[in-house]
């Protein structure tokens, strides 16, 4: 079962989408918070596997507890992985974006159907983002307005995983990286875990962003 915390102010939206994720054969609501003091705090205590979190909220907001549930500390003494979804009324919203850039998976608009909500958490849960490369590429656009300097790490990559590393920054999934440097699937998947391990990232997302901090996105 997939464990589902639900973050917004709006106790309605909280209890229809709750409906909603209930009904699905392989998920399950673990918490529900009305803020983003309260959703880190709900974090820790329930073990989520996603996040549903609201971007705008009192007291904290989305963006904000989505930094604070990333942070390394916290993140270091977990048993299991946390994935978040921020919600937004706003189509490629900055604080989505700067939520993105602190460890969310991407984001969803609040008009989103059943169908679409849930096939998001699935692939948030994967490991995966939720919006289409293109759409990430634009909303981390204007992010970085200065390249930092490429680290060591990105050094010790392969030339095989340098190139994996680009493709995963386009957006393409493993099947067409597998067709494009004419390897395995399961080849595909070594080389994405090992340059996930040597950059200290958590999942795919995470190398998009990379890529754009960086100036390696092309």
């Amino acid at each position: 079962m997939i464990r589902v915390l639900l973050v917004d102010d709006q106790e309605l939206f909280r209890a229809g989408v709750g409906v909603i994720i209930d009904a699905q054969p392989d998920m399950e609501v673990v918490g529900s918070a009305a803020d983003g003091i309260e959703a880190v705090r709900l974090v820790e205590s329930v073990s989520p596997d996603v996040v549903l979190m609201d971007v705008r909220m009192p007291e904290m907001d989305g963006v904000e507890a989505t930094r604070q549930i990333f942070a390394p500390t916290r993140v270091q003494q977990r048993d299991r992985p946390v994935r978040v979804i921020v919600l937004t009324t706003f189509n490629l919203d900055d604080r989505a974006a700067t939520a993105i850039r602190h460890g969310a998976s991407g984001f969803l608009l609040k008009d989103t159907t059943p169908q679409q909500l849930s096939d998001a958490i699935r692939t948030v849960h994967a490991g995966n983002a939720v919006l289409a490369p293109e759409d990430l590429s634009a909303l981390l656009e204007g992010q970085f307005r200065s390249r930092a300097a490429i680290p060591a790490a990105y050094q010790s990559l392969t030339d095989k995983e340098r190139e994996v590393f680009a493709a995963v920054a386009r957006g393409l999934s493993n099947t067409e990286i597998a067709a494009l440097v004419y390897a395995g699937e399961s080849t595909v998947k070594t080389h994405v875990g090992a340059i996930l391990r040597k950059l200290s990232l958590r999942d795919r997302v995470q190398i998009v962003v990379f890529a754009h901090e960086h100036g390696l996105a092309v």
